[in-house]
């Protein structure tokens, strides 16, 4: 892969001038927007955020300092609405006063890995073996109950398919791209995306596809779409000037695509621009230095002691999980000349799709130190991020076994990461009881429900008005405990059939644990508690971009 000086951008005084000051040049073609969405008037997304004027904001600055907090953390709306998903403690949003510890986890390697690997002739074209994602995309497809992979077939080759019932065990069908294997596009690639699009109405479009082309020394990303992921059309647009691991993801929240650029500045190295866009072909169409600089590693982000190099953002894999943005930064930490990039993978949330928080600047999904592990060098992440199945998040990565003395990948294989349900964050109460007291909310639903792990201890919880009395019959007392370790359990007071009284009133819930963790909270309309937010790239029995199905989805994983 380049080097960070392959693209290097510098904002100069007078381009951010131009940029700022330019004409917002809006065209229709069959009612499309060309350009990006910058908001005439201020937009209030479904969480109670207000969205300045114009955005995305134009002025943003990438550098070595961390970043202020995000300004939704600053200024938090006065009443949260909650109709929309899993309520996460990834950060103090929901929190008005806590006595809780925040704890952090990390995905862990399932036992099984790497789950595919190059094992193929036309795997084997190319300097290295390759069965990797490189983002591409890894997807559950509720039309055909399958969990479908593509991936790089022989390194920077070709996209190919793999399908798995259980999302461990996968095959390799053939298909007639390629006759006799299982590839789909058969142009060399560098990274590309595949992104399964539930909310497509053409049928002719519900796969999509950005593809880098390698070598091809245009510094452009084309965008293709299939019916079935399988056959591709021709290029629907090429790009406006981006590096080669440029990707993309859909912002459900606000129904717009966001280009993920790599580009690159003296300060930073490698870093990212951000373009949004209601249609993915015709958004393509940026000029250079039109896409906001929106992120980048930073001096928070750890070096490795053997490199002692400051870490630049090598990729960020993007994707709508519940009621935020999960973001998977791939962070490079300098290269040595007797190792392939020791890249690993840590985590963000956002709650605008923009301004991202990252508490928690420890490895998410690591590299291995012994060489000799499919995993030892440059673990990239999966387009679509991660999948819910069942109680689960499944995190699909590449790894590269690395040739021991040199800098080249070796061969290359794609490994699971497995989390709990909500799991990147909790908090804790170990000993002594804690409570935690959310901000004021509002919902439409009647069935609380939380995420948690009590088994040993347990979970009670209250309902306060505005002035911060509690809400008869919904007080500690009248709480039946819960004590188990379930992802999805209710929460019921005793003289209550439901919360029905409470919709659409501004409230608090206070929580109280003792000796364990509470990952996540929703009000479900009904008892199976669906929680009405996204599922990342799917999984067994979701039936479309969000959980509708609630407890339905932990059956259907469990094969019931």
């Amino acid at each position: 892969m380049p080097l960070p000086t392959r693209r290097m951008i510098t904002h100069t005084k007078k381009t951010r001038r131009l940029v700022l000051t330019s004409t917002i040049v809006v065209a229709a073609i069959a009612g499309v927007m060309l350009m990006p969405l910058l908001s005439q008037a201020a937009e209030v997304l479904y969480n109670g955020i207000r969205l300045p004027s114009p955005w995305p904001p134009k002025d943003h600055k990438v550098t070595l300092d961390p970043p202020a907090p995000a300004p939704y953390l600053l200024s938090p709306p006065a009443v949260i609405p909650i109709d929309v998903g899993r309520q996460l403690f990834v950060d103090n949003f929901l929190i008005e006063k806590t006595s809780l510890r925040r704890v952090f986890h990390p995905a862990k390697y399932h036992a099984v890995n790497p789950v595919v690997k190059p094992d193929k002739p036309w795997e084997n074209e190319g300097p290295f073996p390759s069965a990797m994602v490189f983002s591409d995309g890894v997807w559950f497809d509720p039309h055909d109950r399958l969990f479908k992979m593509w991936y790089m077939g022989g390194y920077l080759n070709s996209i190919c398919l793999a399908t798995s019932g259980d999302g461990i065990h996968w095959t390799k069908p053939v298909f007639d791209v390629r006759p006799g294997t299982n590839v789909v596009h058969t142009a060399n690639r560098d990274s590309t995306t595949i992104w399964l699009d539930l909310e497509e109405k053409d049928p002719s479009h519900r796969y999509k596809l950005m593809h880098y082309l390698h070598p091809g020394g245009t510094e452009t990303v084309t965008v293709h779409y299939s019916p079935d992921g399988i056959h591709w059309g021709d290029a629907m647009a090429r790009s406006g000037p981006c590096g080669d691991r440029s990707t993309i993801f859909r912002n459900p929240f606000r129904k717009v695509w966001v280009y993920s650029i790599r580009a690159g500045t003296p300060e930073v190295g490698r870093c990212r621009e951000y373009w949004e866009t209601r249609d993915l072909a015709e958004g393509a169409k940026w000029n250079a230095g039109e896409p906001t600089l929106w992120v980048g590693a930073d001096r928070l982000d750890p070096r490795r002691a053997d490199l002692d190099t400051q870490p630049q953002l090598y990729n960020l894999d993007c994707v709508a999980y519940e009621s935020l943005m999960i973001g998977l930064f791939t962070i490079w930490r300098g290269q040595g000349q007797d190792r392939a990039k020791p890249n690993d993978i840590a985590v963000g949330f956002s709650r605008d799709g923009f301004n991202w928080d990252r508490p928690s600047r420890k490895v998410f999904i690591p590299l291995s130190e012994r060489y000799g592990d499919w995993n030892w060098g440059n673990i990239q992440s999966a387009g679509g991020c991660c999948l819910v199945v069942g109680d689960k998040l499944y995190f699909y990565v590449s790894g590269r076994a690395g040739v021991q003395g040199s800098r080249d990948s070796g061969v290359c294989g794609t490994g699971l990461a497995v989390l709990r349900r909500d799991g990147f964050a909790s908090m804790a109460a170990r000993g002594a009881e804690g409570a935690l007291t959310t901000r004021p909310v509002t919902f439409s639903g009647k069935h609380l429900f939380v995420n948690a792990d009590v088994d040993g201890g347990e979970l009670r919880a209250e309902a306060l008005d505005r002035n911060g009395k509690v809400i008869p019959p919904f007080t500690r007392a009248n709480c039946v405990a819960v004590k188990a370790d379930k992802t999805l359990q209710q929460l019921k007071w005793k003289g209550a059939k439901d919360l029905a009284r409470l919709a659409g009133k501004p409230v608090r819930f206070r929580f109280y644990l003792r000796n364990g963790e509470l990952y996540s909270f929703w009000v479900s309309p009904d008892q199976s508690g669906a929680s009405r937010g996204y599922v990342a790239a799917g999984g067994p029995g979701f039936t479309g971009p969000a959980d509708t199905v609630g407890s339905a989805a932990y059956r259907a994983a469990a094969g019931q």
